[in-house]
């Protein structure tokens, strides 16, 4: 790899090998070739003066790009779309005169963009329903173990870890179901002319518009899809760009919101993402296990969330039928989301596979927590055995600002209990009162709702797509 010039971190770092062929050159410029075969295909089968003997020719050169000659003449006439019809041309002169019979730039450009996206959003959305598999893995070893829950990061009522993981994969299954509506309305451009008004095949084929009408979904067939957009400009809409990166950016909202619960997790010593046993989680503090992974999965997030911003903006700017402002902001704004993504969904398979629970350090803190939680349970306790509510409830309150500032001011234990035990309008003694200090009895129905969640929701959906898992991740730093 060259150390004098500038390489994108995406591909260096972070995004697969997969991902990254997606989005090479010879995907592209393979496709513009498949693409002017379906063409040259569709307009013979049609009726125009095309042989077979040209169509063997064209195929028999669609996978070795002469890219030497192609990039000669882009020197020449600073088109890149005609500068590959001219090479193609050198390697079939038997059809070179009718490659891109009838067609503009756009129609391999933007028939290829269109199929580029296609298969990074398959790519993507195998890698999402693995991370939805090793979740539902986690949720069901981790359904019952109570868990110190928060809101405002403030201790809540008790949760379970699994139920908690819920939450996460609930929000990737939201970004699955997006994905698979994107991909199932995903169209072609097809062949539409300079202004979308198919003008110059009324002219090849003699306005003849029976025949004109089959053009696009022979393509469309041709090229594994079930349809072109039925109206366009020169270019399909931007909005198709907005539609798909809103997807990647929907995922990478889900994957931050995860890995912030993570890192929070990892400071309170409660889970911890992977750590390899020669890894250095800091040049001056030997002993730290930062949450590195996590960190990442979170920073390239917002990187995939404000590039979305990219093909809206363009969308909102196109003028009239085509304008070329879209053309460098997609360079870069589409392949470079995908990258983002995939490096983040690898990342996510990596950590969630390896989160290490530490259920001695959770119950300690929930422990710590569980008296003022009790408070409702032990105020029926004893209004059952013959207590005045409001005055307990008046008594608890006191006891528990007490406590509370035993633990906040003196660095005390929690002794709420104790001072629960000594108050005689209670009638509870202190070994009563620990009894109900067990965490199950206040998780409500957290081990159920994970049940229910994964045999109705989850499984259904992983058994679906059972072809697609095993997927493993390879991290490369």
């Amino acid at each position: 790899m060259p150390t004098d010039v500038y390489q994108s971190p995406l591909s260096e770092r972070y995004a697969s090998k997969e991902m990254q062929y997606i989005f090479s050159p010879d995907m592209k410029f393979k496709t513009w070739r498949k693409l002017w075969i379906a063409l040259a295909e569709t307009e013979k089968e049609l009726g125009l003066n095309i042989t077979d003997e040209q169509i063997e020719e064209l195929k028999a050169h669609a996978e070795d790009i002469n890219y030497d000659v192609a990039k000669a003449r882009e020197k020449e006439v600073r088109h890149d779309v005609m500068s590959h019809v001219y090479a193609y041309g050198v390697q079939c002169p038997k059809a070179k005169g009718i490659i891109h019979l009838g067609a503009t730039s756009c129609y391999v450009g933007d028939n290829t963009d269109i199929i580029v996206m296609n298969e990074a959003l398959k790519l993507v959305r195998k890698k999402l329903v693995n991370v939805i598999s090793k979740l539902a893995a986690f949720i069901e070893e981790n359904k019952g173990v109570p868990t110190l829950a928060f809101t405002h990061f403030q201790p809540a009522q008790p949760t379970t870890v699994g139920k908690r993981a819920t939450l996460w994969t609930q929000e990737f299954m939201m970004d699955l179901e997006d994905l698979d509506y994107v991909l199932s309305t995903l169209k072609l451009l097809g062949s539409k002319g300079t202004t979308g008004t198919q003008a110059s095949f009324l002219e090849l084929f003699e306005g003849d518009e029976e025949k004109i009408d089959k053009i696009d979904p022979m393509i469309a067939k041709k090229m594994g899809f079930t349809a072109c957009y039925p109206v366009s400009g020169q270019t399909y809409s931007r909005k198709v760009d907005t539609r798909v990166l809103n997807i990647l950016a929907g995922i990478a909202a889900s994957a931050h919101k995860m890995s912030n619960d993570i890192r929070l997790l990892q400071h309170l010593k409660e889970v911890e993402e992977p750590f390899e046993k020669s890894q250095i989680g800091s040049s001056a503090m030997a002993y730290k296990r930062n949450p590195m992974r996590s960190e990442r999965i979170a920073s390239l997030s917002r990187y995939v969330i404000i590039d979305a911003l990219n093909p809206a903006i363009t969308s909102a700017t196109q003028w009239f039928e085509r304008t070329l402002d879209d053309s460098a902001n997609k360079r870069l704004s589409i392949p470079e989301g995908f990258l983002a993504i995939d490096g983040i969904l690898d990342l996510c398979l990596n950590v969630v596979d390896g989160l290490v629970v530490y259920p001695k350090v959770i119950n300690k803190h929930l422990m710590s927590e569980l008296p003022f939680m009790a408070t409702e349970n032990i105020m029926m306790d004893a209004v059952k055995a013959g207590g005045d509510r409001q005055e307990l409830h008046e008594k608890i309150r006191t006891l528990s600002m007490e406590a509370g500032r035993n633990v906040k001011v003196e660095g005390k234990d929690n002794n709420l209990l104790e001072l629960i035990s000594e108050d005689e309008s209670f009638g509870l003694s202190l070994e009563e009162l620990k009894l109900l200090m067990e965490p199950s009895k206040y998780v409500g129905r957290a081990v159920t709702q994970c049940d229910a969640y994964l045999k109705n929701f989850v499984k259904p959906v992983l058994e679906k797509n059972k072809d697609l898992l095993g997927v493993s991740a390879e991290i490369k730093v």
